[in-house]
């Protein structure tokens, strides 16, 4: 029996997330029928030329949304962004090298100790002490580093780089969860790096975005399969790419264009968590967890001063069809995800309930 969606729910996950509507229904015509082929996008070859045009727009997409010049290599893989943290270092760091990391949560830990099985690494400085709950500061960049890894957007603990510093230190990003949520100086760069399922598309492909004069300088065999210059000379496909979900990022990368590109992202991302975090502030029964000055636009993170109500409210937000409010289970209270495709209806709901809810039990 086919179950029809009569109600969308208002999706707060922090990933798989939201996808804006049009894109799902582009997405669900190509599984029917993609560019009247008569078969479906889930079933034609990588090579037809019909997925060729969705790559190279893609890569087009890409370049054009973050201001890549002819240094950069787009690259569409799998293994989601963990398989990065590994990449990196074993394409980037001489054994004689030294990386600098800034660790700000779950995943910059985990980049660090991969790290380790390939250099020297220097971590530089973290929040760890204080439970993740703001960006580190006055930290000293060695001149001589080989590069410094940062995670922009910390979905956990609801962290987030509004800056990034000033240094001729290439720099590695993990932007899984921000990824054209805001305008970046690409030249500070050297790979940016993220897992679609977040920002931008499904899960299933990760993006790399590599400076190819970082490459070939460790004096390391690298394993073909891991090595950035294999997909780079093959266009991202070496071996079969993960061609659904490739397909829809286009989409989405094509709907941010539609809408204003990243600047005009940036704009409605900053009234939603303003919206959001005012509520927060002023409601009596909720409150941040993360330091004011260092508060994520994408991942809104809070609790319950009294915990005790928690699982009330959670029900409240699953009347009004407000999903994925929970807080991640290692650090518990709530989150909501306001990525790119949430719009600002929905994160009005979600005040209304908070609203509601302290009307009700303040």
């Amino acid at each position: 029996m086919n179950t029809v969606i009569t109600k969308k729910k208002h999706n707060f996950f922090a990933g798989p997330a939201i996808l804006p509507a049009s894109v799902l229904k582009q997405a669900t015509a190509a599984i029917e029928d993609f560019a009247g082929m008569g078969l479906s996008i889930l079933e034609i070859s990588h090579r037809s030329k019909q997925f060729v045009s969705v790559v190279d727009e893609a890569v087009s997409l890409t370049k054009e949304l973050l201001g890549l010049d002819d240094n950069y290599e787009v690259l569409f893989l799998t293994g989601g962004a963990s398989s990065q943290f590994y990449m990196v270092p074993m394409n980037l760091l001489p054994q004689d090298g030294t990386a600098c990391y800034i660790n700000t949560g779950t995943w910059s830990d985990k980049a660090i100790k991969e790290a380790k099985l390939f250099g020297n690494v220097n971590v530089l400085a973290s929040s760890k002490e204080s439970n993740y709950t703001s960006i580190p500061k006055g930290y000293e960049i060695p001149a001589d580093a080989t590069y410094l890894h940062m995670t922009s957007n910390n979905t956990v603990f609801g962290t987030q780089h509004h800056a990034f510093p000033e240094t001729n230190v290439p720099l590695v990003c993990d932007m899984s969860s921000d990824i054209f949520s805001r305008p970046i100086d690409i030249s500070k760069f050297g790979i940016i790096y993220c897992g679609a399922q977040k920002n931008m598309g499904p899960a299933g492909v990760t993006l790399v975005i590599v400076n190819k004069n970082l490459l070939g300088k460790t004096g390391r065999p690298i394993p073909t399969m891991l090595d950035y210059n294999t997909h780079i000379a093959k266009g991202s496909m070496f071996n079969t790419p993960p061609a659904f979900p490739i397909y829809v990022s286009m989409l989405t990368m094509r709907w941010v264009k539609e809408n204003g590109g990243v600047a005009a992202m940036a704009t409605k991302n900053e009234t939603k968590a303003r919206l959001l975090y005012n509520e927060i502030d002023s409601n009596p029964l909720f409150e941040g967890t993360t330091a004011v000055e260092d508060r994520s636009l994408m991942n809104v993170t809070f609790k319950m001063k009294n915990i005790e109500m928690e699982e009330a409210f959670l029900a409240d937000c699953a009347v009004a069809d407000c999903v994925g409010i929970k807080g991640h289970r290692s650090v518990g209270g709530f989150r909501a995800s306001i990525y790119n495709a949430m719009p600002i209806e929905g994160v009005q709901v979600l005040v209304d309930v908070m609203k509601k809810f302290a009307s009700k039990n303040a």
